[in-house]
């Protein structure tokens, strides 16, 4: 049975998660699992006692129960949970490895920064995103389509960027959705770029329409005054009214750094409020949801 984990903090962009990956979850015939992890540390560590400490777990683990329980009501899925305690990004990529997790999702904050365990997953999230041997889709907005109309799909001259068609068109095949293809630069007076991105579209959008997906594909120019390109990638997607995933990589060609999210990666995640897929490239882990 296919496996989507989502880490639980309580907070809005969590429990948003949730109900985001329903419909997938539905379509993949997937087994949901709720994990919390309680990380206890830093300088008021020393003030819970055991006992306090028990209490406490004890009441989470009763509210994951609860939420569980719900959700396998509402929906007519599976649904697990999970309590774990340790360094909370850490314990999310060894139970998604235990679990053979197919996709995480998860908020990209919390909401309630003040809180011990709360405020860290969101902190936690790039983390995650960066070592992740399966694709994570991460949570921003506060309001989401039921469903999925329109995959965007952001195109640059790296190789890896290829690598993510793949997985817009098996996504675009569970949900009936089409793919928009785009490609934006500082300024279409370049004549050599312009070429090469054009040939690449054209390939990319044949290869799309060979699988079946209905596709649009176009080049943008970057709107002025703005210092990379992804505000202007956003930018087109809220016009389009209609896109409701966004898939993207989360290295650059320049360098696969370990323990690093290529720097448009990180805006994408930050700045969108349209749910974001990752995937780390071919070479750092990743495969298809169909192997």
């Amino acid at each position: 049975m296919k496996q989507i984990l989502i880490p639980i903090d309580f907070e809005r962009q969590s429990l948003l998660a949730v109900e985001q990956s329903y419909n997938l979850a539905r379509l993949i015939h997937a087994e949901i699992t709720l994990l919390y992890v309680h990380e206890q540390s830093g300088i008021f560590s020393g003030f819970f006692s055991s006992e306090m400490n028990k209490d406490i777990l004890y009441k989470i683990e009763e509210r994951l129960q609860e939420l569980a329980a719900k959700v396998s009501i509402q929906t007519g899925l599976k649904v697990k949970t999970m309590m774990e305690t340790g360094r909370i990004y850490s314990r999310i990529l060894e139970i998604s490895k235990d679990i053979k997790a197919d996709f995480i999702f998860m908020g990209t904050h919390s909401e309630e920064a003040g809180e011990a365990d709360t405020a860290r997953i969101g902190a936690n999230s790039s983390r995650v995103i960066r070592s992740s041997k399966c694709p994570v889709i991460t949570i921003n907005g506060k309001h989401h389509y039921n469903g999925c109309r329109n995959i965007l799909l952001p195109l640059d001259l790296s190789k890896e960027t290829r690598q993510k068609v793949t997985m817009a068109i098996e996504l675009a095949r569970l949900f009936g959705s089409g793919i928009r293809v785009v490609s934006a630069l500082w300024s279409k007076k370049d004549d050599n770029i312009i070429m090469k991105l054009n040939q690449q579209i054209l390939q990319v959008r044949n290869f799309i329409d060979e699988a079946g997906i209905e596709c649009s594909a176009e080049i943008i120019e970057s709107q002025d005054g703005e210092r990379t390109l992804v505000p202007t990638i956003l930018s087109y997607a809220r016009r389009q009214e209609d896109i409701d995933l966004i898939v993207i990589m989360t290295q650059q060609e320049i360098g696969f750094v370990e323990f690093f999210v290529g720097s448009h990666a990180q805006e994408f995640l930050r700045l969108s409020e349209i749910p974001v897929l990752s995937m780390v490239p071919k070479e750092l882990g990743f495969t298809s949801i169909f192997s």
